[in-house]
């Protein structure tokens, strides 16, 4: 907890491009029902979560590990209710989502079946039937192997995620940002 928290005091946030990105803004916009529940775990400064808010849906969550980065969504966005913005880790979490959305916080976890086993399963825990979890995974490994982030490919996450979803969409995102262009996957997955 405390790693994550002092990475944001310390702005070591190398990762935080200031705003939604936009594959995942794009699929935002496509979305119609405003009253869907969501969920942005890892969430960062959370910049996903404002843009939501910002255009009228009102049942989004965000979970952090750090506390900072909560504050920081708080500030930018006064009206966004506090006990939507929970401080804990995210295997304590509990609730039901229609959508999950993942902005590289799989690739944040360490590496190993262990780890991201237990991510596949409690993102499937957290998903009301026909849920979705929707997002960005690096496609690649960094180059130290040290992290985080950490990255993958593409036959490594499908081996962790396929048990639990149907993997409807596992493809290069075509529209990132230019310093991670053919480096993301897009991922649309459906309990």
């Amino acid at each position: 907890m405390n790693y994550w928290q002092n990475r944001y005091e310390n702005q070591q946030t190398g990762w935080d491009i200031g705003y939604p990105s936009t594959p995942l803004k794009e699929y935002i916009d496509q979305l119609t029902d405003r009253s869907i529940s969501i969920l942005i775990p890892g969430a960062g400064n959370a910049y996903e979560a404002e843009y939501l808010w910002r255009q009228g849906f009102q049942n989004v969550t965000v979970v952090d590990i750090a506390k900072a980065p909560l504050e920081n969504l708080a500030e930018r966005l006064p009206d966004f209710p506090p006990a939507n913005l929970i401080h804990t880790d995210f295997y304590e979490h509990q609730g039901q989502y229609d959508l999950i959305l993942e902005q590289t916080f799989f690739c944040a976890l360490p590496p190993g079946p262990e780890n991201r086993q237990r991510y596949a399963k409690k993102m499937h825990e957290l998903l009301k039937p026909g849920g979705k979890l929707v997002g960005l995974l690096f496609d690649f490994a960094f180059e130290d192997g040290k992290g985080p982030p950490h990255g993958g490919s593409k036959t490594e996450y499908l081996g962790y995620l396929e048990p639990s979803f149907n993997v409807k969409t596992l493809d290069r995102a075509y529209n990132s940002i230019k310093p991670r262009a053919g480096k993301e996957l897009f991922l649309i997955g459906v309990k």
